[in-house]
Formats: C-alpha cells, sequence, structure tokens
C-alpha cells in the first residue's frame, strides 16, 4: 500500500513533532514536510505536493483559514484536515465552507488519529468525530432562509437514489454503512457519492454532509 503523503502545519513545534511521531509510528505514512504558518504551507504544498495537509487554525502570517482556501485552489489540491483546540471554533466554521475534509482535536487519541489522516486521504472521512459532527450542527444552525433554499433548490437536481445517498451523509454513515442501509454494493455506493459530489460541484463529503442538513434532509 502506497504511503500516504503528508504536509503538517502548527506554529507549535512540539505540536508538529508529536504528530509526525504519532503518524511514522502508526506505518502507511510519510510525512513530507512541515511549516510554522500558513503562507509557508502553501509554499510547500506546491512544491511537495502532499496527499494531506494537517493543518492548525490559528497561525501567524496567514491563518488556517486562508490557507485551506489557497491549499484547495491549487491545481492539484490536497485533502485538508483541520486542528483545533475547540470544539466550535470561529475559524473553523469558514474553513467548513472553504471545503477542509476533516477536522481534530489537538488531544484526540493517536490511534484516532492517524484513522482520520488516512479517510481523509482516501476520501472515505465520515462525520463519527466528535468534533465533525458538532462543528456541522452548530454551522448549519446559522443558515438563513436564502441558503436554506438555494440547498434545496441543488437537491433538487438529484435522483431519488441520490437524495438517499447524501442524507446518509449528512448522517455520518461510511460507504459500508450506506451499502448495507440500501442493500446495494460498496462499489455502487462510491458511484454515488462521485456523481453527486460531481453534480453538485462539493469538493467532498464533509459539504455533501453540510448541504444535506440545510437542505433539511435529515428532518424528512
Amino acid at each position: 500500500m502506497t504511503a500516504v503523503r503528508v504536509l503538517l502545519v502548527d506554529d507549535e513545534e512540539l505540536v508538529r513533532f508529536g504528530l509526525r511521531t504519532v503518524l511514522e509510528s502508526s506505518g502507511g505514512f510519510e510525512v513530507v514536510g512541515e511549516a510554522g504558518d500558513g503562507a509557508a504551507a502553501v509554499r510547500a504544498a506546491e512544491e511537495l505536493r502532499p496527499d494531506v495537509v494537517l493543518i492548525d487554525v490559528r497561525m501567524p502570517v496567514l491563518d488556517g483559514l486562508a490557507a485551506t482556501e489557497q491549499l484547495l485552489a491549487l491545481p492539484q489540491p490536497p485533502q485538508v484536515a483541520v486542528l483545533t483546540t475547540f470544539h466550535q471554533d470561529e475559524y473553523v466554521y469558514a474553513a467548513l465552507a472553504a471545503g477542509a475534509a476533516g477536522f481534530l482535536l489537538k488531544d484526540t487519541p493517536p490511534r484516532e488519529i492517524a484513522a482520520a489522516v488516512r479517510a481523509v486521504a482516501d476520501g472515505t472521512a465520515t462525520l463519527s468525530p466528535a468534533v465533525t459532527t458538532t462543528l456541522i450542527d452548530s454551522y448549519v444552525h446559522r443558515r438563513t432562509a436564502p441558503r436554506r433554499a438555494e440547498a434545496l433548490r441543488r437537491v433538487g437536481t438529484l435522483t431519488d437514489r441520490e437524495r438517499e445517498v447524501l442524507a446518509l451523509l449528512g448522517s455520518g454513515d461510511s460507504n459500508a454503512e450506506v451499502a448495507g442501509r440500501l442493500f446495494v454494493s460498496e462499489a455502487t455506493v462510491k458511484t454515488y457519492v462521485s456523481r453527486l459530489l460531481t453534480k453538485l460541484d462539493l469538493a467532498n463529503r464533509t459539504q455533501a454532509a453540510i448541504l444535506a442538513h440545510e437542505a433539511g434532509l435529515l428532518e424528512d
């Protein structure tokens, strides 16, 4: 199995050292570089082309939010996972909309950090971590009527089955769980997920989950 190439971004060297130790000791990861601020992270990502950028929210020079936007605008954008100290961080709400694929608390157990980074890398990150679920819930409760209307318009372009899949993504189901609920294969679920992300112009499953909540699919 090809190692997941990771770029670590945090203004605290000790945090970067800890993350490097966790990932390298877990196996299946290659830490290709480190950066201490968002601007340096964007430069490093352009040069090193990591699979995943694990980035802190609050940093000097360029914060994690602005850096996330720039990282995802690169010709070959990496997946971005945001590190935060808080379950509810104002910067992270905006990072959700910017396209971050996952969120980790800095005190997350080592085994869960490795698993989460791997899931972000292969595009199967779910909403099981408490931080992600809490953030999306808080984010969605800020929705306005125009945003709700726009979400409904976009969801209206989907087939009934695609809407079912989108709602299950909003619930945090993995591909295997979606397959079990809909009595189809995981390969079929992957096709549906890929199709709806393309149709809705979404960067990842996290953005799909947000849209599902904004459109009220989980309220049905």
